[in-house]
């Protein structure tokens, strides 16, 4: 069997990396270590302390939820800890990938929003309190709006030199 050149498939390819930016500066465009260092703690305990904030409130406008599960700080600590903890380190490996990494982290960041709502979406359909589930999805809301602009702005990618497009021969 042979396989065959799919004539589009390259041209998509290209345009899925040039609208995400991706160009691929390999490292010329990395966040300064400290202070990507500054932004992953503040990221950290930001999201911990939206989620406690968040928890405190749920029970005050929901009553009936004090001593909800997922409201105990050991619990929505652990999971923030950890996908946060992932967002941090996924911002200088998109660094690596693109010298205008804020577009595609954004996009990430989004879907992996998205993609964390599942499990809220799956206790709910086993019967889950809804208001509870309501400020769980709040919380996920809140991780994202503190993780992606705490890096992305206090973790800055530096400006390099993007990558030198090969010059066109001149006609003679």
């Amino acid at each position: 069997m042979t396989s065959q050149h799919t004539p589009g498939a390259s041209t998509a390819t290209a345009r899925w990396m040039r609208a995400l930016d991706l160009d691929f500066p390999r490292g010329r465009n990395q966040p300064a270590p400290v202070r990507w260092v500054v932004a992953s703690a503040v990221a950290v305990v930001g999201s911990v302390l939206a989620c406690a904030a968040l928890a405190a409130a749920g029970v005050a406008w929901f009553p009936e939820t004090a001593g909800y599960e997922h409201f105990g700080f050991v619990d929505y600590t652990k999971l923030t800890v950890i996908g946060v903890g992932l967002a941090c380190l996924a911002w200088p490996a998109v660094t690596w990938l693109s010298s205008r990494a804020w577009k595609p982290f954004l996009w990430l960041a989004i879907l992996v929003t998205i993609v964390g709502l599942a499990p809220d979406a799956w206790i709910l359909y086993k019967g889950q309190p809804a208001n509870a589930i309501g400020v769980l999805v709040l919380m996920h809301f809140a991780v994202a709006l503190i993780t992606y602009p705490a890096l992305v702005l206090i973790a800055p990618q530096r400006r390099g030199a993007r990558p030198r497009r090969r010059a066109r021969p001149s006609a003679l």
